[in-house]
């Protein structure tokens, strides 16, 4: 059963950050805080025991409820013991199974989907975004915490600060508190607990106690913000690998709206150019569907999706993909058959996505997902596009003629293909068909 109680310990003070509570500060347009309890709200948590200092409660408290959060604040009054204490101090005011998760932890969408699943210490064998070295490490025998601390030179997995426990956990820090006076680490209590382990590994996960894994955090955002399933060859190999980093570089500054604005601006002003010069058209026109990647990624990256903005931007790209394919047959092409060629292009560009796009309006399913025979299918916007401008790097009559010939095949057969291969897979989700 998904728990319905989360324990977030943010009783330090953030000395490294510069005195600021580390849960409050911002990575990606969004307090780390925020990303925690948005993600664990959206997997099935419903309330929160956020236990925190004297100093730093009413800022927390003024963040709850300026965010609407179901949460309650516990106040440690001697915040430089260790935090095995704090979460000693959260008892009596949760029962039955619980998440514990860091203040200043920063964990992707798909890591919390998976770690709220699991039991006990949440660890990864396969870390990617920490510095190992400074990681608690964990040695792991039948499938419970054997050793844990940084210290350890034979390890299986590194604890992530994220937990799924029970009321028994305060058996065991009743007792360190007996023993330590209050003073003891949250290691001490898995040691000692010997918690059972689930592995989550390779997912987007870390840790911030400097500005410089502030940036690390970032980076993590933003890379595994990727769409993923329904792109292209070339937006897999090339156009992924721009527009990550140009994500990067505005992922604090812009909002998903104004990078969509810019990237339909641009689309539209390579299309005029196709009447000045062809191949500084087809070079903004790829420039273009580079960016086009950039809103999405900065959505997801600032948790700020909404299905209002993918919808806005799928008819945007129509639109920058229409205008485009007419200005440029209205500038190259001059014999009335190759107008006839020029419809069937755009007709089959936008085909491509409608076949899809219905199939998701129809089921209310991602047809990538489905079947995925459709990944492998050539002729996506992305590879729409690229070829556009390989076509239109060497300006002639010729060569748009055989750009469009190309279209009008390539697209009207992925339709085509498309809607055999849902056929073929029909059966799955013929609950949906009418």
């Amino acid at each position: 059963m998904t728990p319905k109680t989360a324990v977030i310990l943010a009783a330090g003070l953030g000395t490294r950050m510069g005195g600021r509570p580390k849960g409050l500060v911002r990575v990606a347009g969004r307090e780390i805080l925020y990303r925690t309890m948005h993600l664990l709200q959206r997997n099935g948590v419903e309330r929160f025991v956020i236990v925190t200092n004297e100093r730093y409660a009413p800022l927390y408290r003024e963040f709850v409820e300026r965010n609407g959060f179901n949460a309650e604040l516990v106040i440690n009054p001697e915040p430089d013991k260790g935090n095995g204490h704090s979460l000693h101090l959260a008892k009596g005011h949760l029962s039955g199974r619980f998440v514990l998760v860091m203040s200043d932890h920063v964990y992707s969408e798909a890591f919390v989907a998976e770690a709220i699943t699991g039991n006990g210490l949440i660890a990864d064998r396969r870390p990617g975004w920490i510095d190992v070295d400074e990681a608690t490490k964990v040695k792991v025998k039948d499938g419970r915490v054997e050793r844990i601390g940084k210290g350890l030179k034979d390890w299986d997995a590194v604890d992530t600060g994220f937990f799924v426990l029970d009321e028994g956990i305060f058996k065991v820090t009743e007792g360190l508190e007996n023993e330590k006076n209050g003073d003891y680490s949250l290691s001490e209590v898995v040691g000692r607990a010997k918690l059972p382990v689930t592995f989550v590994d390779g997912l987007g996960w870390t840790d911030v106690d400097t500005p410089e894994e502030l940036k690390r955090a970032r980076k993590m955002l933003v890379f595994t913000a990727v769409k993923g399933t329904g792109d292209g060859f070339i937006s897999r190999h090339l156009n992924r690998k721009i527009s990550t980093r140009i994500s990067y570089l505005l992922v604090e500054k812009v909002t998903p709206n104004q990078m969509t604005v810019v990237t339909f601006a641009l689309g539209v002003l390579s299309a005029f150019l196709t009447l000045v010069s062809l191949p500084l058209a087809g070079i903004l026109y790829q420039l273009s569907s580079i960016l086009d990647g950039v809103d999405g990624e900065l959505a997801r990256a600032q948790l700020r999706t909404s299905r209002l903005g993918g919808y806005v931007d799928s008819i945007l790209d129509r639109y920058v993909d229409g205008s485009f394919l007419a200005l440029l047959a209205y500038s190259a092409l001059k014999e009335p058959l190759w107008y006839l060629v020029a419809l069937l292009a755009l007709l089959g560009s936008v085909m491509v996505s409608y076949s899809t796009e219905r199939f998701k309006g129809a089921f209310c399913r991602d047809a990538y997902r489905e079947v995925p025979a459709l990944r492998k299918l050539p002729g996506k916007r992305d590879e729409r596009v690229f070829l556009t401008m390989l076509f239109l790097l060497v300006p002639s009559g010729l060569a748009v003629r055989a750009l469009f010939a190309l279209l009008a095949v390539l697209t009207n057969l992925r339709v085509g293909a498309t809607v055999y291969f849902i056929l073929l897979n029909a059966s799955s989700f013929r609950t949906g068909m009418q």
